[in-house]
Order: structure tokens, then sequence, then C-alpha cells
């Protein structure tokens, strides 16, 4: 079986663990943490970077720096993971969700200007597959009507959004927050695992308490107060070092995991783009003013029917493929709730988007292996 996922292992996840370990602090914001979060902060220009046991957790804690209560809206794409609403559900939010584009599984940024009432508080961007959305069209929107960007950046990892000011940003640094995830499906992992980036500084200091259980016992450390006790809600949002440590490791190889990924990315591409012109097959589209790296490489087959059929072909060949989210307007939790338009390109993805296995250790031969069973089974 060629699994869908099979997660990378660089060589130095133990040694680092070990030495995690020896330092005989393994809880929450100890040596490894620190490193992790530097790094981010360094590379990617992050004015803050707060690790966390997930990307849910990210959002959570965004949810809480933003003081949603009952009766605030949210707007944000149906098509997403559940984590992206759940977090501000728990808050008491109301969603309000927003179409996907036309050419790309990413929210309909022409769409989103009408969803916008006076309670609209927030407005929450997916990155799906590591592409951008327009940040342009989004923080323009967000400063004439005074609301707050948080980019869901689980899947978008070493991905950049150049503006009409020409300059190149990464993902998860344009919004006033971001969210990242390090689950074992990623690009770069730590079994589970998040990161919460504060770039609006307004939110910097709370967000620190927030994540240490409400609790000012960061500044206590750093020797800025001295003693610490509970001044606002939280909850223990930080890892374990162990996690951090774990996270090092991947981070130390950030550069050659990305290069082999885009390398079987445009295997993929290249082996597929004329089969795919011919049969009326899309294959993912990368903006220009976005780049891509290499997350995911799916397809948006003809009909549901025949999505199906593929999965399930391709599984018979010992090839792994799965589709992916059901639109969140739909899902049992909140259809009943939804009261919006209809929103025909989420359920369009729904229906008929396929994912083709993508991880660091898939060969050359696994790839045209897996191009090759799939157009025979299409034409089958």
């Amino acid at each position: 079986m060629i699994p869908f996922n099979k997660p990378h292992l660089t060589g130095k996840e133990t040694y680092y663990i070990n030495d995690a370990v020896a330092t005989g602090k393994i809880s929450g914001n100890g040596k490894y943490t620190k490193m992790c979060q530097v790094f981010f902060q360094n590379k990617y220009k992050f004015n803050k970077c707060l690790l966390t046991t997930s990307c849910t957790d990210a959002l959570e804690m965004a949810a809480i720096l933003l003081n949603i209560e009952a009766g605030d809206e949210v707007i944000m794409p149906s098509y997403t993971f559940v984590s992206t609403a759940n977090a501000f559900v728990l808050r008491g939010a109301n969603i309000i969700f927003a179409d996907s584009r036309p050419d790309h599984p990413g929210i309909d940024e022409s769409t989103i200007e009408k969803l916008i009432t006076k309670r609209t508080k927030a407005i929450i961007l997916v990155h799906y597959a590591g592409v951008s959305c327009d940040m342009d069209k989004v923080m323009e929107l967000a400063n004439k009507h005074n609301l707050v960007v948080i980019e869901d950046a689980a899947q978008a990892i070493d991905s950049f959004f150049t503006g009409k000011d020409g300059i190149k940003r990464a993902l998860g640094s344009i919004g006033h927050l971001g969210a990242f995830s390090f689950h074992e499906t990623k690009n770069i992992i730590s079994g589970e695992g998040g990161m919460l980036t504060i770039n609006d500084t307004q939110f910097v200091e709370r967000s620190e308490i927030i994540w240490e259980k409400g609790t000012n016992r960061s500044a206590f450390f750093r020797g800025e107060v001295d003693k610490y006790g509970w001044v606002d809600i939280g909850s223990s949002f930080l890892p374990s070092d162990i996690i951090a440590a774990f996270l090092w490791a991947q981070i130390e190889n950030l550069e050659s995991i990305q290069e082999k990924r885009l390398h079987i990315w445009n295997r993929y591409y290249e082996g597929l783009k004329n089969w795919a012109k011919e049969n009326e097959i899309e294959l993912p589209v990368i903006p220009d003013f976005a780049t891509n790296n290499a997350h995911m490489f799916y397809l948006v087959m003809n009909s549901e029917i025949q999505r199906d059929s593929i999965l399930n072909k391709l599984r018979d060949q010992r090839i792994h493929p799965v589709f992916h989210y059901l639109s969140l307007h739909k899902s049992p939790f909140y259809r009943e709730h939804y009261r919006g338009d209809e929103l025909v390109n989420s359920d369009n993805y729904s229906d008929r988007l396929v994912r083709l296995p993508l991880f660091y250790d898939l060969q050359n031969k696994e790839v045209d292996l897996i191009i090759k069973t799939l157009q025979q089974v299409f034409d089958s």
C-alpha cells in the first residue's frame, strides 16, 4: 500500500528529546520551545510566536484574545476543518460561512463584504493547501470595517504572499493573528503541535498570560514582576518541551523537506497536466500573488460519482488517496442553524476533490505509478 501520508523523521528527533530530558525541564516554555519560537520570528518576521499543543489551541487563544462572546459574528470559509469554527463557537460566536473561490478552495474574497454586519468582529481566513488568500483585499476590508483578521495557516508554513506593494510576506505574518499546525500530516511536524503568531502589538502581553493559564508567569520568570498570580482567563496551551525538541529537528531540515516536497508536487503536475486538460479535470491553481509550499496535491473531478469511483479503484490498486472537508454549513452540527445562501463552490469541492499521496519519503517511481494507475482506472 502507498499510504496517503507517512511522517518523515530527520534522524535527530530522539537525540533532541533526550537532550531536553537531560536539562531537567521538560514542561512547557523550556529550551527548545524558546529556540523554535526565535527561529520562526527571525525567519518569517512574525512579531511574536507562541508554540501550542495544536493549531486548534492557537485558534482558541485567538478567540479569547478577541474577547469573542455570545452574539458576535465571525466570517470564515465553509470549506475548512471544524477547528476553524469550533474555536469561536466555544466562545458563543455565530459563524457566518463564506463560499470558496471558483478556481481554488480558499475563501472567495469578493463575497466577504456583503456578509459583514454591525455584529461582525473578525474575518478568519484559511490558506488552503498552503496557498495564500488575496491578503491585500482582505486587509483593506478589515481596515475599512475595523475588523480583526486571523490567518488559519495550518497548512501554510514556509508559504508567502506578494502584495501590490511588491513586498513578499510570510503567511501568518500579515493578519493580526495567525495559527499554524505541526500535526503529523503537515510539512514539518511534532506529532501534534501548533503555534500562534501575534502580529498586532496590542495582543502581545495578553497572549502570554492566556498561554500560561491566565497568569503572568512568563513575566515573572523574566524578572519583570516580583511574583505571579491569576490575572486573566487562560488555559494550558503551551506544549511540553519534548514536543518542541522533536519540532527543532524538523526545523533544522526545513529547506531540504520543502525542496523534496516541491519536487514531488511538480512531478505530479507535469505528469498529469495534459491528461487533466483532455479530461476536464482541474489541477491546483497557484495565483500570481502566492507561492506554493507543496503541502498538498489535489484533483477536482467532474462529479461526486466519478470522485468516489476513482477513490475506490485506486485503493483497490493499493494506493490510498483521500477526499477532504465536508462543507461545515451542511454539517450535522450546524445545518439547522445555517441561514445563508447556497455555497456552490464549497459544495463542489466537498463532492469532487481528491488528494493524492504526498510525503517526504514518497519515491519518484511511486509518484509515476500513482500517475499511471490514476490514468488507467479513469479510462476504465
